[in-house]
């Protein structure tokens, strides 16, 4: 038995009991409503690939699972060596890998940057530095891995406009970071939100990313999740 989920879950029982205490049961997640970037990707006849990471993959792969568009989402791991890239190792937080999700999708139906407007609207809070909601230490931290120049140029600029656009808080703690390599993560983390609905740390956490992204990007939105294991 994983000993992570354990400790997400009684994680996601304090969170979710403190916000029934508050009266707001569906503040766990709120999503950021955002320009698209004013310079994108071109759109290719090939299939592109891009690596993000922004907390606990559970939730991150499970948003992009429905995004039109989207021909796979992969929970994983990136920023580390293939020897260090498991999940034992990766949770001690010095391997240097942040967990990921490696989308591939058509970019005929939908840009690189329509992914990133996505990624930093509901995929999680892009101003929490190395912890999104109840996870903390590097392995969280909020990273967009470029697999090309082009990529590192459009996220770079996406990064740049939304610190100005006054949007968020205070500035944004995502950084860029060159990929040495995208890692597969075990098994049992794939498709983790569709196999465990029910879980606490599941309903608290990542279900209410889901719901954002249906509400905010109505348009993008599919009801059926691409997965992993179909």
């Amino acid at each position: 038995m994983s000993l992570r989920p354990l400790s997400r879950a009684r994680h996601a029982v304090l969170a979710a009991a403190a916000l029934l205490a508050c009266g707001a049961a569906q503040a766990a997640e709120k999503a950021f409503i955002i320009p698209p970037p004013a310079l994108d990707a071109p759109a290719t006849a090939a299939p592109e690939k891009a690596v993000i990471a922004g907390g606990c993959f559970w939730g991150v792969q499970a948003v992009f699972q429905h995004v039109k568009g989207v021909t796979s989402a992969v929970s994983g791991y990136a920023g580390g060596q293939a020897s260090t890239a498991d999940y034992d190792t990766v949770s001690g937080g010095r391997s240097g890998h942040a967990e990921s999700v490696e989308i591939t999708y058509d970019p005929k139906l939908v840009s690189y940057g329509q992914l990133l407007q996505i990624y930093f609207s509901v995929a999680h809070d892009p101003t929490q530095l190395n912890r999104q909601g109840p996870d903390s230490g590097t392995q969280y931290r909020s990273t967009v891995f470029p697999a090309n120049d082009e990529q590192r140029k459009v996220a770079e600029a996406y990064i740049a406009q939304l610190n100005q656009s006054g949007v968020y808080p205070k500035a944004l703690a995502t950084t860029v970071e060159p990929l040495k390599g995208f890692y597969p993560a075990e098994g049992y983390h794939q498709d983790y939100l569709v196999r465990h609905p029910y879980s606490m740390y599941i309903m608290v956490n990542d279900v209410p990313k889901v719901e954002n992204l249906a509400k905010t990007f109505p348009a993008r939105y599919r009801d059926k999740p691409v997965l992993v294991n179909p």
